[in-house]
């Protein structure tokens, strides 16, 4: 299987693997109008298997969308084909809007207006909680 190069554009990879079309779905990469390489179950040395997306042209990201589904996952940003930057993710310390507070009472149910924020509050767990209601939300890998 042969896939181009790309000249500008991005790479995400370290995607565990199954996960890529979450990723997919989270960054709306469906709206783009671009190329885009889904690779699933790639052989990797490091994870036995994973997946990778190549994005064929320059978009903003959001990191923390991708930090908190898997923070092993690295993203490389391609200028000219040569990679200009690979940044590494963590879990982020706050996820704003990326999940949505199941809490009945919680304001955001009634305030639709309002950021569904959530902080970490277990990094090692990767537990969340709602800045409002401080209800709990778990990130399963």
């Amino acid at each position: 299987m042969k896939i181009d190069s790309i000249v500008n554009g991005i790479v995400i990879d370290h995607i565990p693997a199954g996960k890529v079309m979450e990723v997919y779905d989270a960054l709306e990469l469906d709206k783009l109008n671009c190329s885009i390489a889904i690779l699933k179950n790639v052989k990797s040395q490091k994870m036995g298997s994973k997946d990778i997306l190549k994005i064929d042209h320059e978009i903003d990201i959001n990191l923390d969308v991708l930090g908190y589904i898997d923070p092993s996952i690295t993203v490389s940003f391609i200028k000219d084909q040569k990679t200009q930057k690979k940044m590494h993710l963590n879990l982020p310390r706050m996820i704003i809007n990326i999940e949505k507070c199941k809490n009945p009472r919680c304001i955001t149910s009634k305030e639709h207006h309002l950021d569904q924020k959530f902080y970490l509050a277990n990094a090692s767990k990767r537990i969340y909680r709602c800045y409002y209601c401080d209800s709990r939300i778990e990130k399963t890998k």
